[in-house]
């Protein structure tokens, strides 16, 4: 029963935990730069209790541990996620992408938009490697190490051409990222992500049923909750699943744009 328990513990902080950073974003961005500010700042806690957090679970093997491992991860990850959707940490470049650019300045552009977000993220994947490839409890960083590689993978497909890109969830403050967004019907990485990311949730899967203890079980079990979800939400780029309601209901209702008052129904999608 432990195992499923894990990883519906997984599947429910996956959900809450997008919808409320969602939220907050918003809420910032409805209100103004002054927000955005203090909306990063004020979730600067979750940055100190998931390096704590990471710190103390690496010498305990039990259940507890392992989950406070998995929830420091994803603590360290949701407060560079808040500090890049806020627009405090992104990349130099916040300008549209300009028509009939080249392929290779347009990489350019899509990875200046981005920049200094993808440096956070590299560099604290590469401190929890430091800090935990030899300890008895490494759950904090497998777990950062499958966000940190999925998201990668969903940028480089969005860039390269995906059907859905929902960017309807983009604050105001990065609206200029659809435009380095590409619609297609497929890409060439697609099909290499998603069997990627397959085999490493038999991977996790096989460690799970291999586990001996507890501790391990619960963090196998949760690792291979959250990279399948990871691959679903690959799925989710090509097929038509309305998933964007998961979270809908949480957001405020967006303002109309000028240009939404002239002409009613809006935009969605590229």
């Amino acid at each position: 029963m432990t195992p499923w328990i894990a990883a519906l513990i997984a599947l429910f902080i996956w959900w809450f935990s997008t919808g409320t950073i969602l939220m907050a974003v918003k809420y910032a961005d409805r209100a103004g730069p002054r927000a955005r500010i203090n909306t990063t700042l004020i979730g600067l806690p979750l940055l100190a209790i998931g390096a704590y957090g990471a710190h103390w679970s690496m010498t305990q093997t039990d259940i507890l541990g392992t989950y406070v491992a998995f929830l420091s991860a994803l603590s360290l990850w949701g407060w560079i996620e808040l500090a890049f959707l806020t627009g405090i940490i992104t990349g130099p470049n916040r300008s549209p992408l300009p028509d009939h650019t080249p392929e290779w300045e347009r990489f350019i552009r899509a990875w200046g938009t981005v920049a200094y977000h993808e440096m956070l993220l590299t560099a604290t994947l590469i401190a929890l490697g430091l800090l935990l490839w030899h300890a008895p409890n490494a759950f904090a960083l497998w777990t950062f190490a499958v966000l940190f590689f999925a998201r990668i993978s969903a940028k480089l497909n969005l860039f390269l051409g995906v059907p859905r890109t929902h960017v309807e969830f983009l604050p105001n403050v990065l609206a200029h990222l659809s435009s380095h967004f590409r619609n297609a019907r497929m890409n060439w990485l697609f099909p290499v992500s998603v069997t990627a990311l397959t085999f490493a949730t038999a991977c996790w899967l096989e460690r799970l049923y291999a586990a001996q203890t507890m501790g391990e079980i619960t963090g196998f079990a949760l690792l291979t909750a959250l990279t399948a979800l990871a691959a679903l939400e690959h799925w989710v780029m090509v097929l038509p699943i309305p998933d964007e309601r998961l979270w809908r209901w949480m957001l405020p209702t967006p303002k109309p744009t000028p240009e939404q008052q002239t002409n009613q129904g809006g935009h969605h999608g590229l």
